[in-house]
């Protein structure tokens, strides 16, 4: 079950834009994952890049960072996943901007 806090920073990370697509990193389905601990009031993050040697790989974590110690305030860990992006992965509807479906 989501809870209104991990609403609350997933839809602030919408602000992180890939500056190589000009897409968030929500929309593209980069964010895997969302933990909180409540009691700590920290997050961790799992997210994936849209290639293993992304050039924005380091700016993107550090925005996805910056923005969610915004609203956690306990601090935010930033985890990059195993998987390998791909298409499909992306919101419903965002690929039609992109001309993928």
């Amino acid at each position: 079950m989501i809870t209104s806090k991990e609403d609350e920073l997933l839809e602030s990370l919408r602000s992180v834009i890939d500056p190589e697509i000009g897409m968030n990193i929500v929309e593209l389905g980069l964010v895997r994952n969302l933990e909180i601990d409540e009691p700590s009031d920290r997050a961790k993050i799992t997210m994936i890049l849209t290639t293993p040697f992304c050039p924005y790989g380091p700016q993107l974590i550090e925005q996805v960072r910056l923005v969610g110690n915004q609203v956690i305030p306990g601090g935010v860990q930033v985890e990059i996943g195993n998987e390998l992006w791909d298409p499909s992965m992306m919101e419903e509807g965002a690929g039609g901007d992109w001309g993928l479906f």
